[in-house]
């Protein structure tokens, strides 16, 4: 493949926006063309006026009929959870790469499906999990890696959100299982990722879920409380909420294990708040990129741009997947026992 690469973008939301961005910004890529059901269908083949925030891409109220008009390379996928597979199905099925924002799916056996298609149709699924190119997130990796920790004792992360009514509004996909699938895909799966990441594959012991004050407004759980275990040795928890007043308060992870413990804290875990490694010198995480802003809301880093680097790099220069579909299935799958778990209760 030669630059510039042909990209499409799928779900014009926030998201989609951000990623359609990326894409412009990015010297060997060009965005052709976007699409979203939301808006109305045209008389020709469903072309629409462009976008004023993508000018020179052409605009479509479907992926099939975007397909049909233009030539693209990748599809990048930016739509509410529950129909990910699907329209990254539709865009391998014809030939194209993916990137899939997350969660890759809401069933992990959905998203291995995904995969042994892509891999009989020769092209690459690249999911996103940006938060593994933050500065704290690059740094446990290394220092596992390299044993600083020692043996592994026990990691605890925790993430104190806020999602209220300027997210959850009525009729809006969010709040639904079917696509949505619950806090855990939409809000804190960067963080399990990260955890899995950095320290591997694990085995959720038990979950408990609540909720407090999302009873109108959602038909999952607003937070709860899991237990794990490490495949490679540890054990830890996951709590996690999104019913915290006002704004997200924090996304953090302690990591015990034979030679210190660290803490990493802050609202989206960008800051060493405690250090006890007497043999390493304490890191300097310099300034976090900001946050992703929803109006209203705000989310996980800001930096999407890593993925699309990755994507050129793979395509154009034959580097690895940052991020391959195998991951993704095991973020999934983990969610998937923890939903189990936490909603036997009900």
């Amino acid at each position: 493949m030669n630059a510039p690469v042909r990209f499409a973008v799928v779900g014009c939301g926030h998201i989609g926006k951000r990623h359609a961005a990326m894409v412009e910004a990015h010297a060997e890529a060009e965005l052709v063309a976007v699409a979203d059901t939301a808006w109305t269908l045209g008389s020709e083949g469903g072309l629409l006026p462009s976008p004023e925030w993508a000018p020179t891409a052409r605009a479509f109220g479907s992926l099939a009929s975007l397909l049909d008009a233009v030539e693209v390379d990748v599809v990048s996928v930016c739509t509410p959870n529950g129909s990910h597979i699907s329209l990254a199905r539709t865009a391998v099925e014809r030939g194209c790469h993916v990137v899939v924002e997350k969660p890759m799916g809401l069933r992990a056996e959905d998203v291995r499906g995904l995969g042994e298609l892509a891999e009989s149709q020769g092209v690459r699924v690249f999911g996103v999990m940006q938060n593994r190119y933050a500065p704290a997130a690059q740094w446990l990796k290394r220092t596992q890696d390299a044993g600083e920790f020692g043996d592994l004792l026990q990691v605890h992360v925790q993430c104190l959100w806020n999602r209220d009514d300027r997210y959850y509004t009525r009729g809006s996909w969010r709040g639904t299982l079917a696509e949505d699938g619950g806090p855990l895909f939409t809000q804190f799966s960067h963080f399990l990722d990260i955890l899995m990441w950095v320290f591997g594959p694990l085995e959720v012991d038990d979950a408990h879920f609540v909720t407090q004050t999302h009873h109108d407004s959602t038909e999952f759980e607003d937070g709860g409380a899991v237990r794990f275990r490490l495949v490679q040795g540890g054990w830890g928890t996951f709590t996690f909420s999104t019913s915290t007043p006002h704004q997200n308060f924090e996304s953090s992870m302690t990591v015990m294990g034979t030679r210190g413990t660290v803490r990493i804290g802050g609202q989206y875990m960008d800051r060493m708040e405690e250090f006890v490694l007497p043999h390493l010198e304490k890191p300097d995480m310099g300034q976090a990129p900001p946050p992703n802003d929803y109006g209203g809301y705000t989310g996980s880093a800001a930096n999407h741009h890593h993925v699309y680097d990755n994507v050129m790099d793979v395509l154009l220069r034959d580097a690895q997947v940052a991020t391959p579909i195998s991951e993704g299935v095991e973020v999934v799958q983990a969610i998937e026992a923890m939903n189990r778990l936490g909603r036997s209760q009900e």
